[in-house]
């Protein structure tokens, strides 16, 4: 079976995308970064040479240093489709970082999009 397309693209190609949707939305291209290091990981450094090297979706999160294990915890809809319910795990983690760059541009909270437990009193 081929790939979806969306494995070969590249993460440099997107990531504009990811920013101007927030920015549209008030938000910051620093807020995109700090759900994408969250997400996978990376350092400043780290993503930009991904950006840099043009590197594939797929090998994104292949080599994605630590994904994060509170993504789980993601759920809802993207494209259509229950992000939770992907069985693909590539796809599932392109689907996270979409449903995440989304609620940023929903307005949510920083700590809402990162799922942050609220401290117990």
């Amino acid at each position: 079976m081929a790939k979806h397309k969306i494995y070969t693209m590249p993460f440099a190609d997107v990531y504009p995308l990811y920013v101007k949707k927030a920015e549209r939305k008030g938000r910051t291209q620093a807020e995109v970064d700090q759900i994408i290091q969250w997400l996978t990981g990376y350092s400043d450094e780290s993503l930009q040479e991904q950006i840099d090297q043009k590197t594939d979706f797929e090998t994104f999160f292949a080599d994605a240093p630590q994904l994060n294990t509170a993504r789980s915890m993601i759920k809802g809809v993207i494209c259509g489709v229950r992000v939770e319910e992907i069985e693909e795990p590539t796809m599932q983690e392109i689907r996270y970082l979409d449903k995440l760059i989304d609620e940023l541009a929903k307005g949510k909270t920083m700590e809402k999009i990162l799922r942050k437990e609220a401290p117990s009193t």
